[in-house]
């Protein structure tokens, strides 16, 4: 392969590249505002010039100065074999100085109040490749605060003029609502009149803003970056299996994040999962099994949650009816799995369903008509495909051979008196049970598994709350068929329990022997041992287990300085 020489480090590039991909791929730092990997260059904030030199093949490959000595941008500047690059030298340095100087004349110091500091590069450069103190004794240009969007707030002070915002807007959404107004000192981004930043993966500017300018309404002045971990999960809202870092401290989350994967979601994600994580801290939540005593719900401990569940549901197979278990799409595999053994535990003949797969309109593509594009999909559940290949696998150990209900299925069977005893599993954002499926099961023993009241909290016999994705570890199967595994970000609410743990502890309870004690001598859920599980008990879905994808391990940033104990 064809090599390069980075400030004295050797590097081998694939043709076509610029000079800066090659430094960003090995890892070595070249300062860079405007360049993005997803959007075209344009070579405009000019902090990453350097030093170029060329074998000179009219001189028996002699170095020497390319295009005459002066200083190149590497984001733009194709590399070629046996070039020498410099982005140390006295010329690159005085550039760099040069540049932080020119940006930071207008930039107010407003880095104690902005909720960039700690991961604004603005910051770190000035302190890398900045002057030591400021030159300029003359008044600031102060430019307005907007309010863009609905969901972001432009300080226009503080922005370098990267215009990732702008060319995001124009060629990945599509939708062109920021410009550049102005010239000179007085040059902003800013909207067109009357249209506002608000498009499906609008949110997305503001992880381009490399600076303190375009801010998320909902992280403003809510956390200091440096308080927060990231934990690698998986999009548990959509089918399109985004990869996102969840942000949280002291087991309450503040953001969500894109985390690259090329192959998926690209550098992007949607708002409806930047956005739609809040759920799993409403104050709705339920906590605390409950139970029907002589008609009224009662509060109870798990461990008698769980025994009226399995005494409840087994009375119905003893009385010969059959049992169902609806399995949301909501949840992982490995949960689905050991919700259809639970069932199975106690009626062999037990129906096995999924839940409601909820759709809206249809998918979308960015940039528009790109179906090779960032996907936002249509379906709302995470793991539909996922949830009915275990289900059907499972199926094919019993009588069924293979056959899952439908939704509706379970409705019709429980009507005519089929299916006397149900295990539900909701987990929805929102409310989701049909009016049809509560008068449905008005008839049956029902055993719930939900995160969020809805219509079917009250009609419950036994009420076991569930924890949300973000709460617990998991696979989901997107809409493309990719596995992807996921681990708890925060601990698990209160009084509430994964939907693998409550169906382990089910089936300790349904086993022989007297008073089994379920809750307490169940195994304790671990998603890796689950997945190893299926892969023995289920041999056709071992290749399927073994594709499972799983993020890398997150790094824990460090500070620059050194933090003292007082």
């Amino acid at each position: 392969m064809p090599k390069i020489t980075i400030d004295g480090k050797v590097r081998e590039f694939k043709p076509g590249q610029v000079i800066l991909q090659v430094a960003n791929e090995a890892g070595q730092d070249i300062p860079q505002y405007c360049y993005h990997e997803g959007l075209s260059i344009v070579a405009s904030c000019r902090i990453c010039l350097a030093e170029v030199w060329m074998p000179n093949p009219r001189n028996g490959g002699k170095l020497e100065p390319y295009m005459g000595g002066k200083l190149l941008p590497t984001c733009q500047t194709q590399a070629a074999d046996g070039m020498v690059v410099y982005t140390d030298s006295p010329k690159a340095l005085a550039n760099q100085k040069a540049v932080m100087e020119y940006l930071l004349i207008n930039h107010p110091l407003d880095c104690p109040v902005c909720d960039q500091a700690g991961e604004c590069t603005l910051q770190d450069y000035s302190y890398e490749y900045g002057r030591g103190a400021s030159r300029f004794e003359e008044t600031k240009v102060k430019q307005p605060k907007k309010d863009v969007g609905p969901d972001i707030l432009l300080y226009s002070d503080r922005c370098i003029m990267c215009t990732r915002c702008v060319r995001f807007t124009r060629e990945v959404a599509g939708t062109g609502e920021l410009c550049v107004a102005g010239r000179g000192n007085k040059e902003e981004i800013d909207v067109f009149p009357g249209r506002a930043l608000d498009n499906p993966i609008a949110g997305n500017v503001v992880d381009l803003c490399p600076v303190g300018a375009l801010l998320d309404k909902d992280f403003l002045f809510a956390q200091r970056v440096w308080f927060l971990k990231r934990t690698p999960s998986i999009d548990g809202i959509t089918a399109s299996g985004d990869n996102i870092y969840i942000e949280h401290n002291e087991g309450k989350v503040y953001r969500v994040k894109p985390r690259t994967n090329m192959a998926i979601n690209q550098w992007w994600i949607t708002d409806e999962v930047r956005h739609g994580w809040k759920f799993i801290h409403s104050q709705d939540r339920l906590s605390g099994p409950r139970r029907k005593q002589f008609g009224v719900r009662v509060e109870c401990e798990w461990g008698r949650g769980i025994q009226a569940a399995v005494e409840g549901l087994r009375a119905v197979a003893q009385a010969g009816k059959r049992l169902a278990v609806v399995v949301s799409p909501m949840l992982p595999s490995e949960e689905a799995y050991l919700l259809a053994r639970a069932a199975l535990a106690l009626d062999p003949k037990a129906f096995l369903a999924v839940g409601p797969v909820p759709v809206q309109g249809q998918d979308q593509f960015f940039p528009p008509g790109k179906e090779r594009g960032f996907r936002v999909s249509a379906e709302k559940c995470p793991n539909a495909r996922g949830v009915r290949r275990t289900l059907e696998a499972v199926s094919r150990t019993t009588a069924h051979g293979g056959y899952v209900a439908s939704f509706e299925q379970v409705i019709s069977q429980v009507r005519s008196g089929e299916i006397g005893g149900v295990i539900v599993t909701g987990n929805y954002p929102s409310t989701w049970a049909t009016p049809e499926f509560e008068s449905a099961l008005s008839g049956a023993f029902l055993v719930l598994l939900d995160t969020l009241p809805g219509r079917l909290t009250e009609r419950a016999d036994v009420l076991l709350p569930a924890v949300t994705w973000a709460e617990k570890a998991g696979s989901f199967e997107n809409c493309t068929g990719v596995v992807q595994a996921f681990e708890a970000a925060i601990p698990a609410l209160e009084g509430a329990a994964p939907e693998g743990q409550t169906a382990l502890a089910i089936i300790a309870e349904a086993a022989d022997g007297p008073r089994p004690g379920g809750w307490v001598n169940a195994p304790i859920y671990n998603a890796a041992d689950v997945r190893a599980q299926i892969a023995r008990a289920l041999p056709e879905l071992a290749p399927w287990i073994a594709s499972v994808q799983t993020p890398a391990a997150s790094v824990e940033r460090e500070p620059d300085m050194a933090v003292v104990q007082l």
